[in-house]
């Protein structure tokens, strides 16, 4: 790939009746091609899935978390390793988050100033100090392809100047990471915070974007508030955003809410509820959610979705994964994740698909129909 194509965005298609968009972006390990959905391998591995069976589902790019990996088994390990995907051995795309959500969640164990955070290691409580400078040493001694600025996240609800407290936080933190960011192949994204409020997000958008990031997530959303306010904000965003540029939603990934978000033009998700609610026996299905645990299934040999053409649906029956959980097999939490990873990234690529041939409206309406009454 020349230096040329590296990092660019190219608009493959647009409806005419949203602002959902179909397009490519080109990394060093590869083009993704978005709408996209992300996996995520916090702690860089996507939980009861190998890599090589995340390729198999069609995963180009993954998250890994710099708080976590800086915590453990900690940055000399991996740059002796050889960087991330040496580490893990995945050699497509990876995003890594800086870990801003994390450390601000900790609440009671950290301290924010302007020059960064101290907080205390949820692992052994042995105190650290994050500035913008070190979040990016970090990131770039992980080697992922592309970097999250250090940002302050706010929890909702919030006061208004409580939320612009921190937007100018994130603001300022972004030009620091954005002056200490030096790899030339990682692509560093800012993140657009202001919690609900529109002029605070505006304002957030305006001056990331004069600093001319090849990226802009947006994040603060998905914490509680109505749904309602998160499309609000996804459309005032989507006015004054890049379209040169790729978007990308923080940690949202139920169905209806990729697909409304890429309603609005979002191009890329992540979210660990696939992952997670698999592991409880809950699966996406093209009908609604499904509990694998319910005793109705217990002489279902249908598979999970009739509709769906992955592995598990293919090799096996409803009551068969309700007997695997129920006797506590992993292979339970195993074919569960495997399903709903491949329902989420096969619903973005149904997603682009519909873009193109000119139906994404359609395929709104049907996941509006199906999702709807979900409160996820």
């Amino acid at each position: 790939m020349g230096r040329d194509k590296l990092f660019s965005y190219e608009i493959i298609a647009e409806c005419p009746h949203t602002g959902a968009r179909a397009g490519k972006f080109y990394t060093t390990h590869g083009v993704i091609e978005m709408p996209c959905f992300m996996p995520v391998g916090t702690q860089a591995t996507v939980k009861a899935m190998a890599p090589f069976e995340l390729e198999a589902l069609g995963a180009r790019i993954i998250l890994g978390n710099a708080y976590h990996l800086y915590l453990r088994p900690g940055v000399d390990v991996i740059e002796k390793a050889g960087g991330l995907h040496a580490f893990m051995g995945w050699d497509r795309a990876i995003l890594t988050d800086s870990g801003g959500f994390q450390v601000f969640s900790l609440a009671s164990l950290r301290r924010v100033s302007d020059e960064g955070v101290e907080f205390q290691s949820h692992l052994d409580g042995s105190k650290h100090f994050l500035t913008p400078a070190l979040v990016m040493a970090i990131e770039e001694a992980i080697g992922s392809d592309i970097a999250m600025c250090f940002d302050e996240c706010t929890t909702y609800p919030i006061t208004e100047e409580g939320a612009k407290e921190a937007t100018l936080r994130t603001i300022k933190w972004a030009g620091l990471c954005k002056k200490a960011h030096s790899r030339r192949d990682q692509a560093l994204f800012g993140i657009v915070q202001g919690s609900v409020f529109l002029s605070l997000r505006e304002y957030c958008c305006h001056a990331l974007v004069d600093m001319d990031f090849p990226g802009y997530a947006i994040g603060g959303l998905a914490v509680g508030e109505p749904k309602a306010l998160m499309h609000e904000v996804l459309e005032l965003l989507n006015k004054f955003l890049p379209k040169t540029k790729p978007r990308y939603l923080m940690g949202v990934g139920h169905p209806l809410d990729m697909v409304e978000g890429i309603a609005r033009g979002v191009d890329m998700f992540d979210c660990v509820l696939p992952t997670r609610n698999a592991r409880n026996g809950s699966v996406l299905t093209s009908m609604g959610k499904l509990n694998v645990r319910k005793k109705e299934l217990k002489e279902d040999f249908s598979p999970l979705d009739p509709n769906c053409s992955c592995y598990v649906c293919r090799n096996f029956s409803r009551a068969y994964i309700r007997h695997l959980h129920k006797a506590g097999e992993i292979l339970a939490s195993r074919l569960c994740t495997w399903h709903n990873l491949h329902f989420m990234l096969d619903l973005a690529r149904k997603a682009r698909r519909a873009i193109i041939d000119g139906t994404f409206p359609d395929l709104l309406e049907h996941c509006r129909e199906v999702f709807g009454d979900e409160a996820d």
